[in-house]
């Protein structure tokens, strides 16, 4: 199953030659041109392979491949936890589980949502390589977008860190955090001697968490949390700075399995802007029964 985009050559377009049509009409970058116009069915006309320099006429169709050629021997196919939000050709949302890691690293070669997902395209049939947009550290659970092709990955990659990119979180927190709302506009960095840990740091990468108090009851807060930017672990940092790490967080507070064996955070609202259609999405999952026990445990009501 491979994943084309298509256009008609209405009388506006004529004159135009195919590399222009690409760019303007499909919006494929530079590099998705260069790529596709070596491929035989790359860049089709009427069916008929065509180079960047073809005009097309009035009433014949433009064809553009999108996926994949073939997947990369990066990312193995396996069997594994995959809950599926939605999926079209074009991209892929998933409820990730706390404890799968995203992405291939020491110790985790056939065991990530990529080996997962390969194997979900290879058993129905798709032409798909492990495209992420953005990351969950392994203890995180909940949503996160995956794009199906290079073009895909391209303009939602564009989309991080705007208003049409909004990531919104849960974490349960030590004490009771306040102000009840504002934002953590601190630079992070990785913390010098660990290969791991990060820190709040005056010679970072600028980063900037909004959050709102939604429950406390002095000894545990819920808060929703929204990301700006992206850094490592920016959530865990910024609130472990403000003396108020979250709940389990072995790295960046205190690692307590009997309330919950991971950091206390869930990605629980997700949208975006369709990358081809241009359509706002947007998605919202149910906590995990682990975060879930704790929140109604410690956090029975207001305060």
């Amino acid at each position: 199953m491979v994943r084309r985009l298509e256009l008609l050559i209405s009388s506006t377009l004529v004159g135009q030659d195919v590399d222009t049509l690409l760019r303007k009409q499909l919006g494929l970058s530079g590099s998705m041109v260069r790529r596709v116009k070596f491929l035989e069915d790359g860049i089709l006309v009427d069916g008929q392979r065509v180079n960047t320099r073809f005009f097309p006429k009035e009433g014949q169709r433009l064809s553009v491949r999108l996926s994949d050629t073939q997947p990369s021997m990066g990312t193995v196919p396996r069997e594994g936890p995959l809950d599926i939000v939605y999926e079209d050709p074009d991209v892929i949302v998933l409820n990730k589980q706390a404890g799968v890691p995203v992405h291939i690293g020491l110790g985790h070669y056939d065991d990530t949502l990529g080996n997962f997902l390969m194997y979900h395209y290879q058993q129905t049939g798709q032409v798909c390589d492990f495209h992420p947009i953005h990351r969950l550290d392994r203890g995180t659970s909940g949503l996160l977008v995956v794009a199906k092709h290079p073009h895909a990955q391209e303009k939602l990659k564009q989309q991080l860190h705007t208003p049409d990119f909004v990531r919104s979180y849960l974490a349960i927190c030590e004490g009771n955090v306040s102000p009840e709302q504002g934002a953590i506009c601190m630079p992070i960095g990785r913390r010098e001697g660990s290969l791991v840990e990060h820190c709040v740091r005056p010679d970072g990468k600028y980063a900037c968490t909004h959050y709102h108090v939604q429950k406390s009851n002095g000894s545990y807060s819920l808060v929703e949390l929204r990301l700006e930017t992206g850094r490592t672990h920016q959530i865990r940092v910024h609130m472990a700075y403000l003396g108020h790490p979250l709940v389990g967080d072995f790295l960046y507070g205190t690692e307590n399995p009997s309330l919950i064996a991971r950091p206390a955070l869930h990605s629980w609202k997700l949208s975006f802007l369709h990358p081809i259609c241009h359509i706002p999405l947007s998605f919202q999952c149910l906590l995990p029964s682990d975060f879930l026990n704790l929140m109604k445990k410690n956090i029975s009501k207001n305060t």
